[in-house]
């Protein structure tokens, strides 16, 4: 597997508002450079057989207007696609509603693969936890891209086997130091430090089942 601090410091994270209909957002944006080309890293986020991959196993139309379903996660609708360059759906878990896009991004010899989460989040939740909610959850994402990528023909990981990871020694370090680069993140978008530490502490903590 690849060092977690080296996934760590190849990934990008930024903090935003939007102003939408029913009111204001937060944005977190996530990314990173794979070696690929933009071809297969559209296949490689859009094809149902390779998404389990790095991922989560997948059900459902995965066509504009189509439905899918994250196996054990959230699901929602494909409302935009623009092959092989973007591809936008609604993120919905249990009552709660939220949007995400995909940008596939050339970018020298690299590929760039971007992802917006935008979320309306209530008061509460937010100062409790802060970016590290959402943000904890892509981390572990891309980690398994940058697996995948680096040895597309390795056997997949299984759940229970990245559970067990995630446990480990190593998973635990890559949580922290992923808390830690999003509490940075928080900062530069104006989060008072002690507040955006201890959000993080607590999404850690939910994380790794200490609440």
């Amino acid at each position: 597997m690849i060092d977690v601090k080296e996934q760590i410091s190849a990934v990008r994270r930024t903090i935003g508002t939007r102003v939408l209909e029913a009111g204001e957002a937060r944005v977190m944006t996530i990314s990173q450079a794979y070696d690929t080309d933009p071809d297969d890293l559209w296949d490689v986020v859009t094809n149902p057989a390779r998404i389990p991959r790095w991922f989560l196993p997948v059900s459902g139309d995965l066509q504009l207007g189509g439905r899918y379903q994250f196996e054990g996660n959230a699901g929602g609708t494909i409302t935009a696609c623009d092959k092989p360059r973007s591809v936008s759906a609604t993120w919905e878990f249990g009552d709660q509603i939220s949007w995400v896009e995909v940008r596939i991004i050339p970018e020298g010899s690299q590929t760039r693969f971007e992802l917006e989460h935008v979320a309306h989040v209530d008061d509460e939740h937010w100062a409790q936890y802060g970016p590290g909610a959402v943000g904890l959850g892509w981390e572990g994402a891309f980690w398994g891209m940058a697996n995948y990528l680096a040895a597309p023909g390795a056997e997949p990981i299984t759940p229970e086997a990245a559970m067990a990871w995630a446990m480990s020694e190593d998973g635990l370090t890559f949580m922290r130091l992923s808390a830690d680069a999003w509490t940075e993140a928080d900062i530069a978008f104006g989060t008072d430090p002690a507040t955006a530490r201890q959000q993080a502490a607590n999404s850690l903590k939910a994380y790794t089942g200490q609440e």
